[in-house]
């Protein structure tokens, strides 16, 4: 069984709305931050309109690779998700830091905070909408009794993750910016709001770390989870014409792609007609209980040796 036309489908619905809102709130807050930045100065905030042109050019990423090969091709929306965890680690971070370490050997004077902090409370309000929405697409496939940091790792959709990992960060990092920036203000030190964008790129590297370890292993092909696994070999126990099943060997090729090796042994002596109805029943049966995996194939000693 190999549904190629299944595959090259329409793009991911879900997929699209969670990197559309991204871009759309990371754009905006990118052009805010950097204009106030450039009024009162504050290291924190060139960190933090660093960090949402960042994001906005990671988001652009995802979706130029999900595009281009929606779904026939799901290893390359992987790999540009690897590309975006780099991203994050030398823009993002990288930037970051290197500009409160300048920061603080020549700290700029203290200004009036008002439109950082206005732009800090409209960045949280536009973030936070687009993290729920990531939220709720990792809720969608969350199992139950599970945290969303585990939906995360479990997760097979890179764009999904990529975004709420994203935009946890930038959360995070508002409420460091406007940390720096309040202290800084009521203790008169200027040297709170550099070490907050220092702060904010070693949030940075460590979420192009999460990223790329989560992105790194669907690349190279990860397999489905144990409990499919498990429910998967109890599908291949029923079929009545198989003597025994050596291996079932899975990869990831996609979010909703994957793809099945078995090495199974059928009944000696078996007509070739029996042989392809049972191959038959088993591609129907795991098309029902596994959608997912669109790709079947059985290796050729098995058959083999059915036949004779």
């Amino acid at each position: 069984m190999d549904d190629t036309a299944q595959a090259a489908g329409a793009p991911r619905q879900g997929s699209q709305k969670v990197i559309y809102a991204a871009i759309a709130a990371n754009l905006g807050i990118a052009a805010a931050k950097f204009v106030v930045a450039a009024i009162t100065g504050s290291a924190a905030m060139v960190a933090e309109g660093i960090h949402s042109a960042v994001d906005t050019g990671n988001e652009l990423l995802l979706l130029l690779g999900d595009r281009k090969h929606p779904f026939g091709y799901g290893k390359s929306l992987y790999f540009w998700a690897l590309i975006v965890a780099l991203s994050v680690f030398s823009l993002g971070g990288g930037l970051s830091i290197y500009h409160g370490i300048a920061a603080l050997q020549a700290p700029p004077p203290l200004e009036d905070p008002l439109w950082n902090y206005v732009v800090l409370a409209v960045a949280a309000v536009f973030e936070g909408y687009s993290w729920n929405v990531s939220r709720q697409a990792l809720n969608a496939v969350r199992k139950p009794g599970t945290s969303l940091w585990q939906a995360v790792r479990a997760s097979k959709d890179a764009s999904v993750f990529t975004v709420f990992i994203e935009d946890t960060a930038a959360l995070l990092g508002i409420a460091i910016a406007a940390a720096g920036i309040a202290l800084g203000q009521y203790f008169g030190n200027p040297y709170f709001d550099p070490a907050a964008s220092i702060l904010i790129g070693a949030l940075l590297i460590g979420a192009a770390l999460a990223l790329g370890r989560e992105t790194g292993h669907l690349l190279v092909g990860e397999s489905i989870d144990r409990d499919q696994l498990a429910a998967l070999h109890a599908l291949f126990a029923r079929e009545r014409a198989l003597d025994s099943v050596a291996s079932l060997r899975t990869m990831q090729l996609g979010p909703d792609d994957v793809l099945l090796a078995a090495s199974v042994q059928f009944r000696r002596g078996m007509p070739i007609d029996e042989v392809e109805q049972a191959i038959g029943r088993l591609e129907a049966a795991i098309a029902a209980e596994h959608p997912a995996i669109r790709h079947v194939y059985f290796e050729a000693s098995a058959l083999r040796a059915a036949l004779h």
